[in-house]
């Protein structure tokens, strides 16, 4: 199963900056490019048989193949230079930023349950240099994941020590339209945060423009199904989605699950936010890249 560290790990890969193509080149590629009626954003090293691994080049592909988005996990571990030149080029391509993780260590046992004053210092460190971050590449959403359970603490005390750590990050965030996005996930039962509904009252609770809901419908599948009755019940706290096909956490059509009827469902909702890619690609090579496109062109095909 591939986890958020195996997507950051990937994608920093190719950090260093490299040739693009000239302006002239890309608008004459770009004339006939798909249009796809939701915001769909890949990750780098997604494309990296079609395009090389330099992640501009990486951008530019996308951008042909009418991805109007772009996930960059590891944003964080970026010099400030690449950070940069992401932001123009996504500006360039038309492209909208999608979600990097705050990311204050690579643990999760590193955990906001827990109450711990070190940890919740270590967040809202992470959340102020995110801020700065966020600007570079004119992002508006971040993920946050509290960490594992504590299981010396009830749960109940648990809960109210992440409410309070959220309340600090979002304290950060809203002066600038930031938004952290909370998401549940299926990696292992020793993460707090797990369920849809579990993810809405908390941020009920927090009440705050900048603390809502990330829905990865590839881990809420795993993790409680009925995606899109879930997805109804949590509406009005979710600002961000993310994709996977259940099992193998690939590209839709993969697996079991009806992308079709979920991003149909979605669209007609009015969402016009992204729809993070976070996935691997269920073939390898080139001819994997083309068919994960072909997947894409397929289950956007509603009207």
């Amino acid at each position: 199963m591939m986890k958020r560290r195996d997507f950051v790990k990937s994608s920093l890969v190719a950090g260093t900056i490299g040739a693009v193509a000239s302006p002239s080149l890309a608008n004459k590629m770009n004339v006939n490019k798909h249009k796809f009626n939701l915001k769909y954003a890949p990750h780098f090293g997604m494309f990296q048989n079609s395009a090389g691994k330099d992640i501009f080049a990486e951008l530019q592909f996308m951008a042909d193949q009418g991805f109007t988005g772009l996930e960059d996990n590891g944003l964080l571990g970026r010099t400030v230079e690449v950070q940069e030149k992401l932001g123009k080029e996504l500006q360039r391509l038309s492209m909208t930023m999608g979600v990097f993780v705050v990311d204050g260590g690579d643990n999760w046992k590193v955990s906001l349950a827990s109450g711990k004053q070190e940890f919740k210092d270590n967040f809202i460190k992470t959340c102020k240099a995110s801020v700065e971050a966020a600007k570079r590449v004119n992002a508006k959403w971040m993920t946050v994941v509290p960490g594992f359970y504590d299981r010396s603490l009830p749960i109940g005390i648990q809960t109210a020590n992440v409410i309070d750590a959220l309340r600090r990050g979002a304290e950060i965030f809203e002066p600038h339209g930031l938004v952290m996005v909370l998401e549940p996930l299926s990696d292992t039962p020793e993460l707090f945060l797990r369920y849809s509904d579990q993810t809405y009252m908390i941020c009920k609770a927090v009440k705050s423009p900048s603390c809502k809901i990330l829905y990865d419908a590839y881990h809420m599948q795993k993790n409680e199904g009925n995606v899109i009755k879930n997805i109804e019940l949590c509406w009005d706290e979710i600002a961000y989605f993310q994709i996977g096909d259940n099992p193998g956490r690939k590209e839709p059509t993969s697996g079991e699950m009806n992308y079709k009827n979920i991003f149909k469902y979605i669209a007609e909702k009015g969402y016009t936010g992204i729809m993070g890619m976070e996935h691997g690609n269920a073939k390898a090579g080139k001819e994997g890249e083309e068919a994960l496109i072909k997947a894409y062109k397929e289950v956007d095909s509603f009207k």
